[in-house]
């Protein structure tokens, strides 16, 4: 990382800082991608005064890392799949089905709206949780713009996540703002402990997520292995192929939801690149 010397940090705005406490003082300088870098590295080590002004930093600190194309893995799983005791005891445990939910240019959303983006925000998280809650699902966590729930079944996980999109692509947003969601879901057995879900397959739902472009819904293949049973009327998988996607060591293959109402074509999945030159087609 470039050393930032005390006069080129003076001459930092107050926005190139993830955290600014009551004196004055600015911490986790994020002005360029190898300080974001150094911030997502160092945030365990700072000193909050409180936990609002933790949670602030930490979604300034997202917000840099999206800016800038970093896929902040480890301090995602690490800082944003805490959950409290209670939420964690009423979770389900063995072969469960993730979902996650990223709102797309959120960044951008939020320098055009100000201060109207808290209540789009809100009325984002309220739509993903009330339909997460009525497909039987569990919410695990809400942090930033990006959404974090389980099912039992898969066939849950796909109800509701088909309901999302067709939910927010109803609405009129603010200012005429575009809003879409980025979907992913993966099926796995991870490890539930005192804080939240552990383990591999925690990994490979935020990537195939971060993998998606918003309308879209993305499954691996184990997600698409899960479904043994003949899909509602109206639904079916698209296979895009193989991908290298960050952070795993093995190729995943992705598989799209078609459906009438929603959008169908996207560009490739924003992934390391492809194994192979995918083979489309209905699955």
């Amino acid at each position: 990382m470039p050393p930032l010397s005390a006069t080129a940090r003076a001459r930092l705005p107050d926005n190139a800082f993830a955290y600014i406490d009551s004196q004055g003082r600015r911490r986790l300088p994020i002005n360029d991608i190898s300080h974001v870098r150094n911030a997502l590295a160092r945030f365990d080590q700072v000193d909050f005064e409180d936990d609002d002004a933790r949670e602030r930093a930490r979604e300034r600190l997202l917000r840099a890392a999206k800016k800038h194309g970093i896929v902040p893995l480890g301090f995602f799983d690490g800082q944003l799949r805490k959950a409290s005791g209670a939420i964690v005891r009423s979770l389900p445990r063995g072969t469960v089905t993730f979902l996650l939910t990223d709102i797309e240019g959120s960044t951008r959303i939020l320098e055009r709206l100000g201060d109207d983006y808290a209540g789009l925000l809100r009325d984002v998280r309220t739509t993903i949780r009330t339909i997460v809650r009525a497909s039987s699902g569990h919410e695990v966590d809400a942090r930033a713009d990006e959404f974090f729930a389980v099912f039992r079944r898969s066939t849950q996980a796909l109800d509701a996540a088909v309901a999302i999109q067709r939910a927010l692509q109803a609405k009129t947003w603010p200012q005429k703002a575009e809003v879409r969601v980025r979907i992913g879901m993966h099926t796995g057995r991870p490890t539930l402990t005192e804080t939240g879900y552990v383990g591999i397959a925690v990994h490979v739902a935020a990537r195939v997520c971060y993998a998606s472009h918003g309308g879209q819904i993305l499954l691996s293949s184990a997600a698409h292995a899960a479904f043994t049973e003949r899909l509602a009327e109206g639904l079916s998988f698209r296979s895009l192929g193989r991908y290298s996607l960050h952070g795993l060591a093995e190729p995943e293959a992705l598989f799209q939801v078609s459906c009438a109402d929603l959008r169908a074509t996207f560009p490739r999945p924003r992934t390391i690149g492809p194994l192979r030159s995918p083979r489309r087609g209905l699955a």
